[in-house]
């Protein structure tokens, strides 16, 4: 009976030390700063709130970068912004924190038209499936009826 319940022990931390192979297999590889082929950033304004967007663009059309959300009367919305490019439309999904609150992260997807050079943030239908929020597929995305529309502005280091 003790050479099963060891037999069965070790088979466990076995599986277990297997499954945190594979995890570490499936990190996401950080790019590094120094690899972009440009950077960009820009500004949106409208009423009382500010955005702030700095993205990095690399070889293979991965776009990367961060999103600062100061919105009138909301606690600020610091990010990362990861995505691509499809025709003139970027599509990214925004991961967050938002105020004080350093535990609890938040993902969304967002959309940016490039229409000369703007970024016009667009206004979806978004529906959450197994806990990941995505737009809705078959329904348009709003780029007219906007509030958010990027400007170019110096990145400030």
């Amino acid at each position: 009976m003790k050479k099963l319940g060891v037999f069965c022990l070790l088979v466990t931390c076995i599986g277990l030390q297997s499954c945190k192979n594979d995890k570490s297999e499936n990190t996401l590889e950080v790019k590094d700063v120094k690899d972009a082929t440009s950077t960009e950033c820009y500004q949106a304004i409208y009423e009382q709130d500010t955005l702030n967007l700095k993205l990095l663009t690399f070889k293979d059309g991965e776009i990367n970068g961060n999103m600062e959300m100061a919105i009138d009367n909301m606690p600020k919305k610091v990010g990362e912004i990861v995505g691509e490019f499809k025709g003139d439309t970027l599509f990214a999904s925004y991961t967050f924190i938002q105020g004080g609150n350093k535990e609890k992260t938040f993902k969304n997807p967002m959309a940016f038209l490039k229409r000369g050079d703007q970024l016009i943030l667009g206004n979806g239908q978004i529906q959450l499936t197994m806990g990941a929020s995505h737009f809705v597929k078959g329904e348009p995305i709003d780029f007219e009826k906007v509030k958010y529309k990027f400007s170019p502005v110096d990145c400030v280091e």
